[in-house]
């Protein structure tokens, strides 16, 4: 197990978090529990699935979170884009939170990488 606040790809997760969140209060109030709602949860549950895989001891199991963590971030990638297209978000906006997000997803994938790569059942005794 590690802390998962000294990874840097929860930090900026969960700074992404945070800035979707303000951006989503200026979504229409009809659409509190439409897009404002699953872009708030699917933000989330990037650091959220960051954390419960630094709570896992198997190294399957941290792998499988992370790709649970990049699943989230391909569909809060997919919700921006459909709140920019509704003009719920400003291009700019947009544009940051978009390039947050595929910031979190290449490390998301490097982290998995790495750790498929030192997963002890990948190993056979004649090496690597």
């Amino acid at each position: 197990m590690q802390d998962f606040r000294k990874l840097k790809v929860w930090q900026k997760a969960h700074s992404l978090t945070l800035a979707v969140y303000a951006a989503t209060r200026r979504y229409p109030k009809e659409e509190l529990f439409g897009l404002t709602s699953e872009s708030r949860r699917s933000s989330s549950s990037v650091p959220t699935n960051i954390a419960e895989a630094c709570g896992r001891s198997a190294p399957g199991d941290f792998i499988r979170f992370l790709d649970i963590a990049s699943g989230s971030a391909s569909e809060l990638e997919y919700q921006l884009l459909l709140g920019r297209d509704l003009l719920f978000l400003e291009s700019k906006l947009y544009e940051e939170l978009n390039a947050g997000v595929c910031e979190v997803k290449q490390m998301l994938s490097a982290l998995a990488s790495r750790a498929r790569a030192n997963d002890p059942r990948r190993k056979t005794k004649d090496g690597p």
